[in-house]
């Protein structure tokens, strides 16, 4: 069984200690006795806090980041990305996973959502570096309104791993968009999901043109069509949102679905803003993730956080809407929840996932509030270790191997710009 402690580490301001056994938090308390641990001694200069669950990305678009900027959404899909796309192969994406799970390690994310091709690739790339994720069966249509050839076979490849996989690493079903993804198949993958108790993780309401087209051939909002194809549940997570009625936002909450807000991506594709006070108004369950690089262009939720809560305060014209805390709890342990992690809190028998924050750091000083720095001020540089289900996936903020993920993944993208 690993056996890890932390030795001298800041917790809501005191000095203590923690012992991890196996994969969770068994004993918080100064002075504990070290024997038998493999020990991390924090000299009282290191904060221990929860990391961060980003519940909506692409992570092997991070051979994509800068390929296509400052374009319209349905412009770079069509006639940038998708096209960049058909050219990568499997190796190609275990290469770019890797590096977007090194970029999440480094700036403090221990789980991620993940919707994109060729998932044993990811899959492979998770096992090896540690960390937990939700890899999507990925539902896209042809034109015929039939579920892709491609689709079909990576998706049964994937279902086939599920009897050995390790429990930090689930599936979800991922149908792309209601407009990429016809009310036949949507329904396909909502009894798929049923059947094996599968997330459900889709795109919805990400733009006026959704909404618009949406309303024009179903009648219904992206989410009132969502939900009368019985794809809303407290198992779904809703990607974007950035274009919700109050009906919507009152029918997601009644089906305590969640949402993942991504304040950068939809303002640099110009794709709405989320209307975050009216969605925890509603009492909407909500969570942030980053978007793919290729429309974010970083993985960092600090960054992230940032954004979410000025965007909220600028809307809203209220300084004290959007607060700290809330910001923080939506990154760390909402996210946890959404996907039944029983993480995202540094408490006696959860699960041990954390970060050490360097207190020294420039960006931490002053330090009257840790949370207020994480959100505001704070940028990746700030997180020396990273631990995910007791085990370190970064020490002084080194990710064994990086060299090697970088080198590679450099590679492909030089091959796509040829």
């Amino acid at each position: 069984m690993n056996r890890l402690m932390l030795k001298n580490v800041v917790l809501n301001g005191t000095c203590t200690d923690i012992a991890i056994c196996g994969k969770r938090f068994e004993k918080i308390s100064p002075g504990l006795d070290p024997a038998g641990f493999e020990v991390i001694d924090a000299g009282g200069h290191l904060a221990v806090m929860p990391p961060f669950y980003n519940t909506h990305t692409h992570a092997a678009m991070t051979l994509l980041r800068g390929y296509g900027d400052d374009m319209e959404l349905f412009t770079w899909l069509h006639d940038c990305i998708w096209p960049a796309e058909a050219k990568l192969t499997s190796e190609d994406i275990y290469d770019g996973s890797r590096l977007a799970i090194l970029e999440m390690i480094k700036s403090g994310t221990v789980f991620f959502a993940d919707m994109y091709w060729h998932q044993k690739a990811t899959l492979r790339a998770c096992r090896e570096m540690g960390i937990r994720a939700s890899i999507g069966l990925l539902f896209i249509c042809d034109g015929n309104g039939e579920l892709l050839e491609r689709n079909r076979i990576s998706n049964g490849e994937l279902l086939a791993e599920l009897p050995g996989l390790p429990e930090e690493i689930t599936f979800s079903c991922a149908p792309h968009a209601i407009y990429t993804v016809s009310e036949k198949v949507l329904r396909l993958a909502a009894d798929i999901a049923r059947e094996r108790g599968l997330f459900i993780h889709i795109h919805a309401s990400e733009t006026s043109r959704e909404v618009e087209e949406s309303l024009a051939k179903h009648g219904k909002t992206p989410i009132a069509y969502l939900d009368e194809l019985g794809l809303l549940s407290d198992k779904t997570l809703l990607a974007h949102c950035t274009h919700l009625l109050p009906e919507d936002r009152a029918l997601i909450s009644e089906r305590k679905s969640v949402i993942a807000h991504m304040p950068v991506s939809n303002m640099k594709l110009c794709s709405g803003a989320f209307d975050l006070t009216a969605c925890v108004n509603a009492g909407c369950r909500v969570t942030i993730g980053t978007d793919g690089c290729s429309s974010n262009n970083n993985l960092s939720m600090t960054e992230e956080m940032k954004f979410a809560a000025l965007l909220a305060k600028h809307q809203t014209g209220d300084p004290e809407t959007a607060r700290a805390d809330l910001i923080f709890d939506m990154a760390t342990v909402n996210g946890a929840k959404a996907f039944g992690i029983d993480a995202g809190v540094i408490s006696e028998g959860r699960e041990a996932d954390a970060l050490l924050v360097e207190l020294d750091h420039p960006q931490m000083v002053g330090d009257y509030d840790l949370k207020a720095n994480m959100v505001y001020a704070a940028d990746t540089s700030v997180i020396n270790t990273v631990i995910c289900a007791g085990k370190v996936l970064m020490h002084n903020r080194y990710v064994p191997g990086e060299e090697e993920i970088i080198a590679k993944a450099r590679r492909v993208c030089r091959k796509l710009a040829q």
